[in-house]
């Protein structure tokens, strides 16, 4: 085999090893041959796409659904096409690409879809097949921050009123210091509960992942749960007065924003009894908010004030 070595690097910027709109990658096409060879041409390539693909099976008839869409596709000729002799040994061809400004999604994969940057090279050889390498990249779309609201407190408040598993009234106010937070920050929440109730109540807090897959002619919809924290030693007694506060890493909520896939969030706080025989989650509040666009996890409440009303189980 003539070309023993084809491959593609690239060097890091940052310690995390990600890129954002506007940054310059800067790398290396790699040949290495046993023999003189003829190339006919060497090409990289830069690219961005979007790709989902979903199946349903409908008794004996079974559905497929798909959709792509594409956000960059950028060349540079290393070696134009003509033929050109390069040495045996090993070649590195240096390049220089720019990511492109503007509205994308960040890098993103899940089971029905996923979200690719990607630097790739092309070698074509006269009377053989192209030969490819490529090396996938972390790209993390600039935050919006121009959006009305953003980045001002929230606050809900509710009531319950016990009957079944016990008697009087409990009430929890939630609050965060703002409706959107980047991927690397920490959502910080405040819960205020006045328990004038006979019952122990226990706080439970849970962030929802809601994907969207968006095909020409149907919605998919694909919920998951995807942080849970229940402290057993958060208890609120019987007739007590106590505030609660709760930190969530958010490093693991990201997600794309593009035409055929989204990702919303929502933040659920309920109080749970802790008698065995009440078991059932009462004063839920859950936020359901979309996910701004490009990297901000937002975990909005839905309206301010007391307009709010709870959910039970």
């Amino acid at each position: 085999m003539t070309i023993r070595n084809f491959s593609i690097e690239y060097d890091a910027i940052n310690s995390q090893n990600i890129f954002t709109n506007g940054d310059t990658i800067n790398g290396r096409i790699v040949v290495e041959v046993s023999k003189e060879t003829p190339i006919q041409s060497l090409t990289f390539i830069g690219k961005g796409s979007a790709k989902v693909r979903w199946v349903e099976h409908h008794h004996k008839h079974t559905r497929y659904y798909w959709s792509d869409e594409q956000y960059y596709d950028i060349k540079q000729h290393i070696l134009r096409a003509g033929t050109e002799f390069i040495a045996q040994g090993r070649h590195v061809f240096p390049f220089s690409f720019k990511v492109p400004n503007g509205k994308m999604p960040s890098s993103f994969k899940a089971s029905t879809g996923r979200i690719v940057h990607k630097l790739k090279a092309e070698l074509k050889q006269s009377m053989k097949l192209t030969k490819t390498a490529k090396a996938h990249f972390t790209f993390v779309s600039k935050a919006d921050m121009d959006i009305a609201g953003l980045m001002e407190p929230q606050h809900v408040c509710i009531e319950h009123n016990f009957k079944s598993c016990g008697s009087g009234t409990v009430t929890m106010n939630v609050y965060t210091e703002q409706m959107a937070y980047k991927a690397d920050e920490t959502l910080n929440i405040k819960v205020e509960i006045n328990n004038q109730s006979t019952v122990s109540v226990r706080p439970k807090f849970t962030i929802y992942r809601k994907q969207k897959i968006l095909l020409p002619r149907q919605r998919i919809i694909i919920t998951s749960k995807v942080l849970q924290n229940l402290n057993k030693a958060d208890i609120i007694a019987a007739n007590s007065r106590v505030t609660v506060t709760k930190t969530i890493p958010l490093e693991k909520l990201p997600g794309p924003i593009c035409g055929v896939a989204k990702n919303e969030y929502q933040l659920k706080v309920c109080l749970k009894p802790t008698r065995k025989f009440a078991e059932q989650r009462i004063l839920v509040f859950r936020d359901n908010s979309e996910l701004v666009p490009q990297t901000l996890a937002q975990l909005a409440l839905m309206n301010n004030g007391m307009n709010r009303q709870p959910e039970y189980f």
